[in-house]
């Protein structure tokens, strides 16, 4: 089948690898000249695992190209993905500019019948404005899909390939023969392909992750009522997620959820619902708690240090999770700003996403090659970022590097008992006070 994805972000990226890796011939448009210049050289402007032999493999077989001529793209296809950003406005509303601009682009070259798919996280209601205004530009017969993603950073080529479910909001039966064909390799071992309305479509993508965040916000909860009755929320996890209805995953808790996902579709959602009259106190509620979790490391390490003006703390991981080299909305950057603004010095590490905080951060840290060298002359360590390398390293190395045996770790890698016992004070979340044995 000819697709175009209109957009080689994170999303448009991933989509149009894995259609063109399962045989599609696939273009994959954009306006930016510098970005397709360095796709067409294979070189990944993001760090996904396993996304850079699929982009190269595909375009030698010549399934798989890029393009600044989004009209030419478009021409050539029978089926276009709209996967461009969405970012959230001042309010939390998601800002459809670029999206209605791709619709009008589209209508512009409607020059055969085409199905029309938004694949960005848009608002209810947004696959009907995208109708609209192809609508305003032809009168050629096309088709409007709603197919939202459902991709983990750090796993997203694995979702695309072996899908949970996908689902796909469609406004004709052709276009459901047209999606289902094009799908038809990724379900072929039962994992189902969901048919419905379209705003049925657009309300499932912000409510799964709406449900994600709240169970990550309601952990971190948990977590502090643990450490104020000396429970141990790794216990309360197990205990609660062995039940069959609530089941184990997104229960760890952690220093708040971040990325291009949670933040922006919560903030959406909330802004959607209020201007139909519906108010969703539940997630304003899990917002908020989520921007309070953001500050407990920062709490934590004054609560240890006292005034932190002229201390030195390493930070280890900067993107908001591991396998991936994205920084929105991390945690770890919010630990930071605040460490700053409070006169300390920061000495950091990531192994991916140093160069992307760079953006942000410029060259008021310290940024360390290796993870021990963000040690050298700390006051204390803290963790923010799950990245294996991180899970199992040399404490005596870090105990000697250290100017005093504080990590405060906002996920859970290590047995407060150990750290006991080997010297350190050790502060993580939910759990009591790893201390050193007297």
């Amino acid at each position: 089948m000819r697709v175009a994805v209109i957009g080689t972000g994170y999303v448009g990226l991933v989509v149009g690898a894995c259609l063109a890796e399962t045989g599609n011939d696939v273009i994959c448009a954009d306006v930016d000249t510098s970005k397709i210049g360095a796709l067409k050289q294979n070189k990944i402007p993001i760090y996904e695992p396993g996304l850079e032999p699929m982009v190269v493999r595909n375009q030698r077989e010549g399934r798989l190209t890029f393009t600044t001529d989004v009209p030419q793209a478009i021409e050539r296809s029978e089926v276009v993905f709209i996967a461009v950003g969405t970012p959230p406005d001042e309010d939390g509303s998601a800002d459809l500019q670029h999206v209605l601009d791709v619709a009008r682009t589209i209508g512009e070259h409607m020059n055969a019948p085409k199905v029309v798919v938004t694949k960005s996280t848009v608002p209810v209601g947004t696959a009907e404005k995208v109708r609209a205004e192809v609508a305003r530009h032809t009168r050629t017969l096309f088709h409007v899909c709603a197919n939202p993603e459902f991709l983990k950073e750090g796993a997203a080529v694995e979702d695309f390939m072996k899908p949970d479910r996908v689902v796909v909001g469609v406004d004709s039966d052709e276009a459901a023969r047209v999606i289902e064909e094009l799908y038809a390799p990724f379900v072929r071992t039962g994992n189902p392909l969901i048919v419905m309305d379209i705003a049925s479509a657009e309300v499932t993508k912000y409510a799964a992750n709406a449900m994600l965040a709240t169970r990550i916000s309601f952990m971190n909860q948990i977590a502090r009522l643990c450490e104020a009755v000396g429970a141990n929320v790794t216990h309360v996890r197990r205990g609660i997620g062995s039940d069959r209805r609530i089941g184990p995953a997104f229960l760890f808790p952690g220093p708040g959820y971040g990325g291009s996902c949670f933040p922006k579709d919560v903030k959406a959602l909330i802004r959607t619902s209020a201007e139909r009259g519906v108010d969703l106190d539940i997630l304003k509620a899990v917002e908020s708690a989520n921007e309070t979790q953001k500050q407990i490391l920062f709490a934590k390490l004054s609560r240890h240090l006292g005034d932190l003006n002229q201390r030195t703390i390493a930070v280890w991981g900067l993107a908001f999770k591991a396998e991936t080299d994205d920084v929105r909305a991390s945690p770890s950057l919010v630990l930071i700003e605040a460490l700053l603004c409070a006169g300390a010095k920061v000495q950091v590490h990531d192994p991916a996403a140093m160069k992307t905080a760079a953006h942000q951060l410029g060259n008021r840290v310290k940024y360390a090659n290796h993870a021990y060298d963000a040690l050298g002359g700390a006051d204390a360590l803290a963790i923010v970022t799950e990245w294996l390398e991180y899970r199992n390293p040399d404490f005596t190395r870090i105990k000697t590097l250290l100017n005093r045996p504080l990590i405060v770790d906002g996920r859970n890698l290590y047995d407060p008992a150990k750290l006991g016992r080997l010297g350190f004070t050790y502060d993580s979340i939910g759990r009591q006070l790893g201390c050193a044995s007297s």
